[in-house]
């Protein structure tokens, strides 16, 4: 199966944080999934961590590497259907990463990990507990 990352499930998930429901960690360690992680969870990544909202255990450039080296996860790229797919979209979420995101799982027809319920209200299949 291939799951998209929302950005908390992949810091969560890097980082060992027991916020990660049992569950979606199950997904994500599942070695038949396909892992995906979206540009814009590592932008969003960076740009908290410029802004010293959040701290990372280790150099930002060390977990960006590992989620390739280490995880074995996928980037997916952003093309022009995902943005294409938010022209359109309704904004049940201000944050413009999670609208990302949400247009990206919906276009790719796959399911998200991630706690937040408001990915629901897009239609995006969502995977936690």
């Amino acid at each position: 199966m291939r799951v998209l990352l929302d950005t908390h499930s992949l810091v969560w998930f890097a980082f060992a944080d027991p916020k990660l429901a049992t569950p979606a960690k199950g997904v994500i360690e599942d070695p038949a999934n396909e892992i995906l992680v979206s540009p814009a969870s590592y932008w969003e990544i960076a740009i908290k961590v410029a802004l010293g909202k959040w701290q990372l255990h280790q150099p930002y450039p060390e977990l960006i590497d590992s989620l390739w080296t280490v995880y074995g996860f996928r980037n997916l790229p952003i093309s022009p259907l995902h943005t294409a797919r938010l022209i359109g979209m309704a904004d049940h979420h201000g944050d413009p990463f999670d609208r990302l995101l949400a247009a990206q799982a919906l276009v790719e027809s796959v399911p998200m990990v991630s706690a937040d319920a408001v990915f629901d209200r897009y239609g995006v299949s969502r995977i936690w507990s």
